[in-house]
């Protein structure tokens, strides 16, 4: 068995920030979370995107802190400073909370370059900031988003996984109408999301023998069959085939009775049936502290549950602890992971 010594253990990892939307909150609550030097303890922060952009921030908001190490390099990285790997753009403009061509190219192009130097392993995690999807498909109309992008550049099925200190908590159907829920509630569409929460729960988070809660889709989960029969076709058999595994499955649990802190405190994951019955619930108690993690993938990726804020971007209102959060979650999971590694 190769452990690691206490020197590789305490090695602070690289990682990489994508930049984000430039006319929303993303280069602010980079800069705020990074204005704290205590920050430079737990991680080296690679930031891809344009200097100019950082520091026109940076003077905008009259921050003297953090010091910036501008790069072309990952050679020349400071692991004392916040180093902006330089991103080139033409006629590069901020114009607070506006959706454009030119602030989608330069989203996409720190997105790109970020998951290169994860690909090469030249950083170990990557963090990314809020984008403006529809900016971004006005240069590349295929995107659809971070997790679908990062799924076909990367080994893994993913699954978006909300976290926080109240729960974690992941979806079976995810950015689609309600009214095609119902068709992607199936047994074996149950048993992989499970699966990946499952495996997520241990490997990433260090649990070893995670006890899931699983949601009812219907009211009341379905009240025997008299509000829908979803609960007692497909969900309840998903959940019998699990426990045959041996895995600590539970369930159905209405929705709507679920969220309380007794609930909460006795399980280690919840697999939501659809986005809106698990995210409602997530964001009224987690929304500031609260982490979006894409579990089930090679590569550790987090980002905030929030979005671009054009509303309140430019104006020193954005709250960076949902960002600041996700730093310490990756850093966390890439402890996690590697102590596994060396146990194996």
């Amino acid at each position: 068995m190769n452990l690691l010594n206490k020197g590789q253990m305490n090695k602070k990892i690289n990682i990489g920030i994508s930049i984000g939307d430039i006319n929303g909150i993303g280069p602010e609550v980079i800069l705020k979370t990074f204005k704290d030097n205590r920050m430079l303890d737990f991680c080296v922060p690679i930031i891809f995107g344009s200097s100019k952009v950082i520091s026109f921030y940076k003077r905008h908001f009259k921050f003297k802190q953090p010091n910036l190490n501008v790069i072309k390099n990952l050679e020349n990285i400071n692991d004392k400073q916040v180093n902006v790997f330089e991103i080139d753009i033409d006629n590069v403009k901020i114009n607070f909370g506006k959706e454009e061509q030119v602030s989608g190219k330069h989203s996409m192009k720190s997105i790109e370059m970020a998951c290169n130097f994860l690909k090469k392993n030249k950083i170990d995690a990557l963090v990314t900031a809020p984008i403006n999807k529809k900016s971004i498909q006005k240069n590349v109309k295929e995107f659809v988003g971070h997790t679908e992008y990062l799924e076909n550049n990367f080994k893994g099925n993913s699954l978006m996984l909300m976290v926080s200190d109240a729960m974690k908590i992941a979806f079976v159907s995810g950015h689609i109408p309600l009214s095609s829920v119902k068709e992607k509630i199936t047994k074996d569409i149950i048993l992989s999301k499970f699966n990946i929460l499952h495996d997520s729960l241990i490997k990433d988070f260090n649990i070893t023998s995670p006890k899931i809660a699983i949601l009812g889709l219907n009211p009341h989960a379905g009240e025997e069959g008299m509000l829908g029969n979803e609960e007692l076709n497909v969900i309840i058999p998903a959940i019998d085939e699990l426990k045959k595994m041996n895995k600590l499955a539970f369930g159905p649990y209405p929705a709507d009775s679920f969220f309380n802190n007794r609930n909460l405190n006795a399980f280690d994951g919840i697999l939501s049936m659809y986005h809106d019955q698990g995210l409602t619930p997530f964001k009224t108690i987690s929304f500031y502290d609260g982490v979006n993690y894409t579990c089930g993938l090679d590569i550790i990726r987090t980002s905030p549950v929030h979005g671009t804020a054009y509303s309140i971007s430019g104006k020193d209102m954005a709250n960076e602890r949902s960002f600041r959060n996700a730093i310490f979650l990756a850093c966390e999971i890439h402890k996690n992971r590697k102590i596994l590694n060396t146990t194996n």
